[in-house]
């Protein structure tokens, strides 16, 4: 029981992960129809806008305050995540709307750009982000079972990260506008919403949140250039499965996914564990095409 109760957690764990990596995925898919390849780049910007923080701070304030730099880093691996979404969605995406393998290719040279780009500045070889102290350790809920502090901390982040993203989608007027161009652009538009506008910013959003998925990964071993292509075809499995658009399908392709995938790799191994995950897939996609939550516009087809 015990060994199934930690493999559980580890579960939700790896799924919280996918989760913050696909939302932002998810928004923009479903929103544009572009699929960005270089998804991936904006996990590692995040991730080395924590680690320079990281320097600074270590440069800069005394020891006692080391501790704080992580809290820190997660708004402004955000905020230069989502610096760098705006300007390639005005400067790239935005002329690729309706040309799905144009912006596949594209989009996967800007991810190809941007970690040589990383190679250049912080060098070939992986760095290390030091956690804060009051990450260090574990909660040990019963004899067997010890839950470390980092992946605690990351399954509350990516719940903050999930709430404040349902408040400003369900509940404020740029989420209403983001829904209405996902519904109807035609009608939107014609209503005064400024579609290009939301595009701009509904891409640099997701390109935020990959920023702070990149910010949490650096909890759990070294970064390199090369981190996003890791997970960005979890990512995209996720956003298949779970529903393009959808809050809720990304939440439960994402748990299906973590758990299911944790499972299979204990009982079998991690390469076999992966193919189970693919066929289960497959075969769900057989049944349902448009994945778990399908979905509902108001344009007639």
């Amino acid at each position: 029981m015990e060994v199934q109760l930690l493999q559980l957690f580890n579960g939700i764990s790896v799924s919280s992960i996918l989760l913050l990596i696909a939302l932002g995925l998810a928004i923009t898919f479903g929103l544009m129809n572009v699929i960005n390849m270089a998804h991936g780049e904006f996990i590692m910007i995040g991730a080395y806008a924590t680690y320079v923080t990281q320097q600074i701070f270590s440069a800069i304030f005394p020891a006692s305050l080391f501790g704080y730099y992580f809290l820190i880093s997660i708004p402004i691996a955000f905020f230069i995540a989502f610096i760098f979404g705006y300007v390639l969605e005005i400067s790239l995406i935005r002329f690729l709307y309706g040309r799905p393998l144009d912006s596949l290719l594209a989009t996967w040279g800007v991810g190809l750009v941007l970690q040589q780009l990383a190679r250049s500045i912080f060098g070939a070889p992986n760095v290390a982000v030091v956690s804060p102290e009051w990450l260090n350790g574990g909660l040990e809920v019963m004899n067997g079972i010890f839950l470390p502090y980092k992946r605690l901390f990351i399954i509350a982040l990516v719940t903050v990260v999930l709430v404040a993203m349902y408040l400003f989608i369900y509940r404020s007027n740029a989420g209403r506008r983001m829904r209405a161009v996902m519904q109807n652009r035609e009608m939107a538009a014609c209503l005064g919403v400024s579609t290009r506008r939301v595009d701009s910013v509904t891409f640099a959003i997701g390109s935020g949140i990959a920023g702070i998925a990149g910010c949490a990964i650096t909890l759990l071993g070294s970064i390199g250039p090369s981190l996003g292509t890791y997970y960005i075809i979890d990512a995209f499995m996720v956003v298949v499965l779970g529903g393009v658009g959808k809050l809720i399908g990304s939440v439960v392709g994402a748990f299906g996914i973590g758990i299911t995938g944790t499972f299979f790799e204990y009982w079998t191994n991690a390469s076999i564990g992966k193919v189970l995950v693919f066929i289960v897939i497959i075969a769900f996609l057989q049944w349902k095409p448009k994945g778990l939550v399908a979905m509902r516009t108001r344009s007639l087809d």
